[in-house]
C-alpha cells in the first residue's frame, strides 16, 4: 500500500507529509512502528544484512530516513537520506568527508552562527575557507577553484536568498560540489536537489520538527559516492540520532504541512504589520512583495519560511521590547508551533546591529499574535 515514485510525485504535500515513510501495512501491527532501542541484533552466520550493529543501522532511523528523502526529493529513487544527532552534526559530515587539505571551500559570510567555528577547524585541517554574502550571488565571485560551494538560503538570521540554480550551474562548471542549508525553507517550501544542488543538509530540529523538543539533523543527496563517505563519517564519529528522537520526529512530520502553511501565513502578516511601524528599520521577510529577496525567492521557493527579522533602534529598546511580550518567548532557535524571538546580537557571532530582533512566527491565531506585538512596541517606548 506504499505510495510508488510516480504516486509520490503526483501527490500534495500534505499527504505526502502525513503518509511519509509509513511501512507496508500489517495486520494488528501499528501503522508506525514505536522506536527501536537497540545497540545489537541477532546475527548468526556471516555479517551480512540491513541491521547488524546500533551505530550503523537502526529500522526507526530507516522509516524516518525514507520519509525526509520522499520529502525532499518525491518521486525518485535515487536520493540517499542519513539522519544525524543534531544540524551541526550533518553539517560536519559533509564538510569533513568531502573536503581535504589542499581543497578550498566558499561559505557564506553570513551564515548560521556557527559556521566561525567550522572555518577555524577546517583551516586547521589545511581547507581554504572563502566567504562572500548571500545576497547578490556574491560567492560567484570567490568560486575559481573551490571544491564545494556551501549555500544558505534564505540565510540565518538576515533572510538574504540567493540564486541557487545560477549557483549550480557555475559551480558545476567547474567541477565543484554544492550543498545547501535548507534549514529555515523545509522542503515544503524549497527542494535544493531539485534545483541542481548535489546535497540538501539541515536542522530537524527547528520546523521540520516544529515542538522545539528533538534535536536532529539529516543530509540527503544525489551522489551514491559522496553520500557513501557522508555515511563512513556519520560511523566514525558516531553523531548518530537516538531512537526515541527519530521516531519522535516521523511522528512530527505527519503535521508538518499543517504547521508550515499555519506559520508562513501568519509571518508575512506579523511582517505586514511591522512594516506600518516607525520605530522599525532592516524588516525582512522574503515573502513580502518588496522585500530585496522576493523575485529571488519566488522563482525557486513554494513558502517562505516562519523567520521574520527586524531591528529596534537600540539594544534596550529590543530588550524591554522581549520582556514586553506575552505570546512571544524569549529563546534562540526557530520553527516550533510556540513564537520565540531573541535578540540575536547577544550570541556574539552574527554581524548585526545591537536592535536586531530575530522571530519565529509559531502556530498562535495571527489576531493574537499581531495584537502582542504591536502592544510591546508600544509598551517598549521610551
Amino acid at each position: 500500500m506504499s505510495d510508488t515514485p510516480e504516486d509520490q510525485a503526483r501527490t500534495g504535500d500534505g499527504t505526502r507529509a502525513v503518509r511519509a515513510g509509513l511501512p507496508e501495512p500489517v495486520k494488528h501491527e501499528p501503522t508506525l512502528p514505536g522506536p527501536v532501542f537497540a545497540a545489537h541484533f541477532h546475527l548468526p552466520g556471516e555479517a551480512t544484512g540491513p541491521y547488524l550493529y546500533g551505530r550503523d543501522e537502526n529500522p526507526t532511523w530507516t522509516l524516518l530516513e525514507r520519509a525526509i528523502g520522499e520529502l525532499e526529493a518525491p518521486g525518485r529513487d535515487d536520493v540517499e537520506t542519513l539522519v544525524f544527532a543534531s544540524g551541526m552534526a550533518a553539517i560536519s559530515s559533509v564538510l569533513f568527508s568531502q573536503l581535504r587539505a589542499g581543497d578550498a571551500v566558499v561559505l557564506p559570510s553570513d551564515g548560521y552562527q556557527v559556521l566561525p567555528l567550522v572555518r577555524a577547524q577546517l583551516e586547521a585541517y589545511g581547507v581554504e575557507v572563502r566567504t562572500a554574502p548571500t545576497g547578490g550571488d556574491a560567492q560567484l565571485e570567490v568560486l575559481d577553484g573551490a571544491r564545494l560551494l556551501w549555500i544558505e538560503s534564505p540565510s540565518n538570521p538576515g533572510l538574504d536568498v540567493c540564486d541557487i540554480r545560477r549557483l549550480v550551474a557555475a559551480a558545476h562548471a567547474q567541477g565543484a560540489l554544492v550543498a545547501v542549508d535548507n534549514t529555515l525553507a523545509t522542503p515544503l517550501g524549497q527542494r535544493p536537489l531539485e534545483l541542481g544542488a548535489d546535497f540538501s543538509v539541515a536542522s530537524g530540529t527547528k520546523q521540520l520538527t516544529g515542538h522545539g523538543d528533538v534535536l536532529l539533523g539529516y543530509v540527503a543527496g544525489r551522489d551514491a559516492e559522496a553520500m557513501a563517505a557522508v555515511r563512513r563519517w556519520r560511523k566514525i564519529v558516531g553523531a548518530i540520532s537516538g531512537p526515541m528522537e527519530a521516531w519522535l520526529a516521523h511522528r512530527s512530520i505527519a503535521t508538518l504541512q499543517l504547521r508550515v502553511d499555519r506559520q508562513n501565513a501568519t509571518a508575512l502578516a506579523v511582517a505586514e504589520a511591522l512594516k506600518r511601524r516607525p520605530e522599525v528599520s532592516g524588516l525582512r521577510y522574503p515573502g513580502l512583495p518588496d522585500d530585496p529577496a522576493h523575485k529571488t525567492a519566488a522563482q525557486q521557493m513554494r513558502r517562505y519560511g516562519c523567520v521574520v527579522s527586524f531591528t529596534l533602534p537600540t539594544r534596550a529598546r529590543a530588550e524591554r521590547f522581549l520582556t514586553a511580550l506575552r505570546l512571544v518567548e524569549d529563546a534562540t532557535s526557530f520553527g516550533g508551533v510556540r513564537s520565540t524571538a531573541e535578540r540575536r546580537r547577544r550570541w556574539g557571532g552574527d554581524a548585526v546591529p545591537e536592535g536586531f530582533i530575530r522571530m519565529s512566527v509559531g502556530a498562535e491565531d495571527p489576531e493574537d499574535l499581531i495584537a502582542d506585538v504591536l502592544r510591546a512596541l508600544d509598551e517598549s517606548a521610551e
